[in-house]
């Protein structure tokens, strides 16, 4: 089964739709490469779901030269929406914090947050 196409919200269960999130989020990270960059400024960081209170749960590290910007952003707004729909569905709430992108830059080679 393509995990990646289930609609999260679409089951009867709490874990099957968390598990369909994860799903996504596993193929975004798949998306994300994290080698390749040559310098600081090739690194770049987005924002990766929604939690309960507004704002994403953490930021993934990628490298702007060997990423497909554009794939990765559609499956993370994908993400973001699986996650909104499965907060909405199951009554979830968080803290309300306003997390920072992290600064990034080139650690141990790879394209990683400081």
């Amino acid at each position: 089964m393509d995990t990646s196409k289930t609609t999260p919200g679409s089951s009867n269960s709490r874990e099957a739709d968390w598990a369909a999130i994860e799903a996504l989020d596993n193929h975004a990270k798949a998306i994300a490469k994290t080698t390749g960059c040559a310098k600081d400024a090739e690194c770049r960081s987005a924002p990766v779901g929604n939690r309960g209170c507004g704002g994403p749960r953490y930021y993934i590290a990628y490298c702007a030269a060997t990423t497909d910007s554009v794939t990765l952003f559609r499956k993370l707004d994908e993400v973001k929406a699986a996650e909104n729909a499965f907060n909405t569905k199951y009554n979830v709430v968080s803290t309300c914090e306003f997390r920072m992108p992290p600064a990034v830059g080139i650690v141990s080679g790879v394209c990683a947050a400081r």
